[in-house]
């Protein structure tokens, strides 16, 4: 067996905690497919997974290969692939609980995987999986989100966010966000009608009566969040506390998780009572059909890819210094092979 290059997590803490190591390549079983990685995006949930403060969710063992979300070409099939060829130029969300995008070659369930874009190449579309399913599914799925409704993103200028603000744009939604001076017309150009600068203004005190909103920075910024949306409508969020429907819905998890997940919440949802606003935390589901949507949208020059910064895969380590400054404008993608 031929042993393949990968960026593996061997234990939880700071950024010693995940090395390069030579491990077995990995082969494809029914209903998979065997990628070879061209290129492979960074996201905070990465970085989470190895401090540990998602170990009450997923519970890895180490060691085991990192990375979230990838593009690359499909080298072999296991038995019962029928939608997918080798040959075919891909990009995925890996499944969660096995990761391994940080690889030069990994093994996705075909149901994950679609066509990537044709009009990009494999480090941009690298870039979009993680962060372009969690806006689709959150504007789609989860606020509902249609034409002529005023909505709230925070963070526009992120990696989630200017997927949201395009996707938002794309559903027919008039849309505020918050950006620093520097995200400021970018968040402009990609759909942001209002773009509040953080840095100098208070966006409760700009913002009123919003049909909804897509939290993506957690903390006070949530609980402000409540403050400018109208009475009746939902927040939902990706950085704030899950709830106890977060473990039924998005985890299959039982009654256990869930009341976990009802103390941990127990501020949040007070406040989101007191301004009579529903909160919702979203956990993103991979999933081949939305990527191939998304895909389309992109050829359709409907969706941009917004990428900050790539770096070769040799210098990962720096990569994820780099996210985790906060300062990354779009994605951070480390590309495995030359293009």
């Amino acid at each position: 067996m031929t042993n393949m290059r990968a960026f593996v997590l061997t234990r939880y803490g700071g950024p010693d905690g995940m090395e390069f190591r030579h491990v077995p390549t990995p082969s494809a079983g029914p209903g998979e497919v065997l990628i070879q990685v061209y290129a492979a995006g960074l996201n905070p949930i990465d970085f989470k997974a190895r401090q540990g403060t998602m170990r009450l969710i997923y519970r890895y063992r180490f060691p085991i290969i990192a990375g979230s979300e990838l593009s690359g070409v499909v080298v072999a099939m296991g038995s019962g692939v029928t939608r997918l060829a080798e040959g075919d130029r891909v990009f995925a969300r890996v499944d969660k609980q096995r990761l391994g995008a940080f690889a030069e070659f990994v093994v996705v369930r075909e149901e994950l995987v679609a066509r990537m874009p044709t009009s990009v190449d494999f480090s941009t579309a690298a870039g979009v999986p993680l962060a372009g399913l969690t806006a689709l599914q959150a504007l789609r799925d989860e606020l509902r989100v249609t034409s002529g409704q005023n909505i709230f993103v925070s963070g526009g200028s992120g990696g989630v966010g200017t997927f949201a603000l395009q996707l938002g744009r794309w559903l027919g939604a008039h849309l505020a966000t918050t950006a620093s001076a520097r995200g400021k017309e970018m968040a402009r150009k990609l759909g942001a009608d209002i773009v509040v600068d953080y840095t100098c203004e208070r966006f409760e005190d700009v913002l009123h009566d919003y049909d909804g909103a897509l939290d993506l920075i957690g903390g006070d910024t949530l609980l402000k969040t409540f403050q400018v949306v109208r009475r009746g409508v939902k927040v939902v969020s990706i950085a704030g506390v899950p709830e106890p429907r977060t473990a039924s819905k998005d985890l299959q998890s039982g009654p256990a998780r869930a009341a976990l997940f009802w103390a941990a919440s127990w501020r949040v949802r007070r406040e989101a009572r007191k301004h009579g606003v529903a909160y919702r935390y979203m956990f993103m589901h991979p999933s081949g059909a939305d990527l191939s949507e998304l895909a389309a949208l992109i050829d359709q020059q409907k969706l941009e890819v917004v990428t900050d910064r790539v770096f070769p895969f040799a210098q990962i380590a720096d990569a994820f210094a780099y996210l985790e400054q906060g300062h990354a404008k779009g994605k951070v993608v480390v590309q495995m092979v030359e293009q």
